[in-house]
């Protein structure tokens, strides 16, 4: 198989399991009556989950835009390697910033939603996952495909997909 049919194929699978998070994240609600309140809890009340949905989107929507770059020069510019070599390098250095911004983001909200399963006596940090379980459980399986997207994204970046044409 070709290096940039397997590229194209990472890159669309990845997408889809970040916009498939995205969904999964933002989606997410659960309500509850608790002291005969009627509590509705979404990603909104954990701040990392908020940005996470923004990131896997733009992130997703990124990794489309590459594929599509890559099918353009493929196609309709050939191969004149020489003179889109500032290309290669901006399409290079973007892959690496959107992967480690995707990867800070997705700690954040594994770290925030820790603190949401166990809680914070300190704080004064109610445990969230006791009386929300299912909120928790989705939450949960949207870090773990979002995790398994960016170690997908891995190897495209640190080969330097877009170098590849230099």
């Amino acid at each position: 198989m070709d290096v940039q049919k397997i590229e194209a194929f990472v890159r669309v699978w990845a997408a889809l399991l970040l916009l498939l998070t995205a969904c999964l994240v933002g989606l997410d609600t659960q309500s509850k009556y608790i002291f005969y309140v009627d509590r509705k809890i979404t990603y909104k009340e954990l701040h990392a989950l908020g940005a996470l949905v923004y990131v896997a989107s733009a992130a997703a929507g990124y990794n489309l835009l590459q594929l599509g770059r890559s099918v353009f020069v493929s196609r309709y510019l050939g191969n004149s390697k020489g003179s889109y070599r500032y290309l290669a390098w901006v399409s290079y250095l973007l892959d690496q910033m959107v992967v480690y911004i995707a990867f800070g983001t997705n700690s954040a909200a594994v770290e925030h939603s820790v603190l949401a399963l166990s809680g914070m006596k300190e704080f004064q940090w109610m445990k969230w996952c006791n009386k929300f379980t299912r909120f928790c459980f989705q939450i949960g399986g949207a870090l773990y495909l979002v995790s398994f997207a960016i170690i997908q994204l891995i190897p495209v970046q640190s080969t330097g997909s877009g170098l590849r044409s230099l």
